[in-house]
């Protein structure tokens, strides 16, 4: 599955393209407890139809019956309109009615017919692989669309609002086995681009997945090509020191969010141990070296494995803090607090 954004501004083109009033609703603030965060979006064509979310869905039906003609009815917003704030989930009594969380309140901006041809730049520059601003002017609707340097939070003051979209999360993977692929479907459903290394025919040949890019590369080759960036991560799947070590060690050089490698607790020692007697590292360079990957669910089987590394490869991506990266800051505050 594509990028959840890029599939809902594609489609929100495609409607304005073919003359349809569409409707462009974006999560601007929320208080509380929100089930959907700070620049989710949501495209709503005048039949009815839906791509994107911005609630657990009664919000959504509340848009359709207003703004949509689906039931026989809906209200008939002027072209040119200006956009509008809402907010829902004033009251307590709003937020039960909506299906928000206890105290939840969202505030949303509609943007009503959004021009076709500055979506249609947008979703080039988008699938060209950019990272692309978009600012509107809440007075009039005007958009100005720029190329942004790094990820930021969506930006709302009494003139304008921006956000950020793009370009995709992106996966590559060394090792094409039973369990690369139970990993490259989650990771496409999850809304991340898959690229797949392995130099080794007897491998790839029992390959079924589409839509992955696959490379027969050497895999520093094939990191190196991959130009891993803050929205990358690489996982070595072989168990072939002579391919993961590669692979590891071109993408710790990178600014991939994440980069690691299966293997038990003593294969991973091992490998830290052989990288730093053989190839210059030092425990400060692998610090971002994750392996065991994964989080313990007591995983046995390849699709549970996968389950296991794409939960922790999320929580990377979320900020989330692990478990075990709790314990490694205790044992080095205990270390620390040792005399000698």
């Amino acid at each position: 599955m594509e990028n959840l954004d890029v599939m809902v501004l594609r489609t929100l083109r495609d409607w304005r393209r073919a003359g349809k009033r569409a409707l462009l609703t974006t999560v601007v603030r929320t208080w509380g407890s929100s089930p959907r965060p700070v620049g989710s979006i949501m495209a709503l064509a005048e039949d009815g139809a839906v791509v994107g979310s911005v609630s657990g869905g009664c919000i959504e039906d509340d848009l359709i019956a207003r703004y949509s003609h689906a039931h026989g009815k809906g209200e008939d917003v002027p072209l040119g309109a200006p956009p509008a704030l809402v907010k829902y989930g004033i009251t307590a009594d709003e937020a039960h009615r909506f299906g928000l969380p206890c105290g939840g309140t969202l505030e949303l901006l509609l943007e009503y017919a959004p021009d076709a041809s500055s979506l249609d730049l947008l979703v080039a520059q988008l699938e060209q692989g950019k990272l692309m601003q978009r600012t509107v002017t809440l007075a009039t609707g005007a958009v100005r669309l720029a190329e942004a340097k790094a990820p930021d939070e969506l930006s709302v003051n009494d003139t304008e609002l921006t956000n950020t979209f793009g370009p995709e999360y992106r996966m590559l993977l060394i090792g094409a086995g039973q369990l690369a692929e139970y990993l490259a479907t989650m990771a496409k459903f999850s809304g991340f681009a898959v690229t797949l290394c392995d130099p080794r025919a007897e491998y790839r040949t029992a390959w079924s997945l589409p839509g992955v890019h696959i490379t027969t590369e050497m895999p520093d080759d094939a990191v190196l090509a991959f130009k891993p960036d803050r929205r990358s991560c690489v996982v070595a799947l072989t168990h072939d020191p002579k391919l993961d070590d590669l692979a590891l060690l071109e993408a710790l050089q990178s600014e991939a969010f994440y980069v690691g490698a299966i293997g038990s607790r003593r294969n991973a020692d091992a490998r830290r141990d052989r990288m730093i007697e053989h190839f210059d590292q030092t425990e400060e360079s692998l610090a971002r070296l994750r392996g065991p990957i994964g989080i313990y669910i007591g995983s046995k089987t390849p699709p549970e494995i996968a389950v296991s590394v794409m939960a922790e490869i999320l929580a990377v991506k979320n900020a989330v803090t692990l478990p075990r990266e709790v314990e490694v800051a205790r044992a080095k505050e205990m270390q620390q607090l040792l005399p000698g």
